[in-house]
């Protein structure tokens, strides 16, 4: 895309990889995986017009550096807020998908000033609970155990063939379009080819473990409400979070507007980049951002 430029700024102890474009109020665009910023793309040419968009690498992805072990929701959060400080940006809206997700839920715990608003797609919150690992889920968060074994860098990455087909095979299953990455699956394989890279995403499930076994036996800590202003679009095909699965998302976010995102599966920005881009933008002009 043109008019994108590519930053490497320092922030908190690391060089992290930064695409921008765009002029006015200031949004994050927090990225999930097997992803990196290129994720963003097609909702950052939509947006360029009425918003400066900020799409890192997070640690262990593209072309940011990569963690010594496990790094998670809080590390990364850690990070983002230290980038905002390099980049001079006092408060921006926060958009963010999947692991995204959860970075978001960390950094508006920890950083809530910083946050003019949220907008998320599919992720996973407390209230998910131990419906995440029901019996009749295995088939689908096989993988969240699989990424944590020293054996799947070696597995993956044996060769581009063998990392094209578990990256591609996420990126189509997970999509109700399946056609929706076709055109940069090659540069998804380029990213996860990358030294480093495999092991970096694998981190975030290294990191995350704990808290969701403690999750799915009901275990996990009470945590008080997030109060920034929060839009939750959810899609209505994701086959590994349903729709039905944001029945407590009230409890996570006290100033919540939710509503399905039909016609889409697990990648919403993704699949449908026209309408995600409208309802980003519709809710930072609601809330007064931009």
């Amino acid at each position: 895309m043109d008019g994108i430029e590519h930053l490497r700024l320092r922030a908190n102890g690391a060089d992290l990889h930064v695409a921008r474009c765009g002029t006015g109020a200031p949004l994050l665009l927090l990225h999930g995986w097997p992803e990196f910023w290129l994720t963003w793309e097609p909702v950052m040419m939509r947006l360029a017009d009425r918003h400066t968009l900020i799409a890192p690498d997070l640690r262990g992805f593209g072309d940011s550096d990569k963690p010594e072990g496990p790094f998670g929701p809080a590390d990364h959060a850690a990070d983002l807020v230290a980038l905002l400080d390099t980049l001079g940006i006092a408060q921006a809206g926060i958009v963010g998908h999947d692991v995204g997700g959860a970075v978001i839920q960390a950094l508006a715990r920890a950083n809530p000033e910083r946050c003019a608003g949220l907008v998320l797609f599919d992720f996973v919150y407390p209230g998910i609970g131990p419906r995440l690992g029901a019996p009749d889920r295995l088939t689908e968060i096989w993988y969240q155990s699989f990424n944590q074994m020293d054996l799947a860098v070696q597995l993956v990455g044996a060769s581009r063939e063998s990392c094209a087909a578990y990256i591609g095979h996420f990126l189509r299953h997970w999509s109700h379009r399946k056609e929706a990455f076709d055109d940069v699956l090659d540069a998804f394989v380029d990213a996860y080819m990358k030294p480093g890279n495999l092991a970096g995403g694998f981190a975030h499930y290294r990191a995350a473990h704990a808290g969701r076994v403690a999750m799915m036996k009901g275990e996990a800590p009470p945590l008080p409400p997030i109060t920034v202003p929060t839009c939750v679009r959810w899609a209505e095909h994701d086959p590994i979070f349903p729709y039905a699965w944001t029945d407590r998302l009230g409890e996570t976010f006290s100033d919540l507007d939710l509503a399905p995102f039909p016609g889409v599966g697990h990648f919403p920005h993704r699949e449908d980049p026209e309408r995600a881009a409208a309802a980003i933008a519709g809710f930072f002009k609601r809330i007064g951002w931009g």
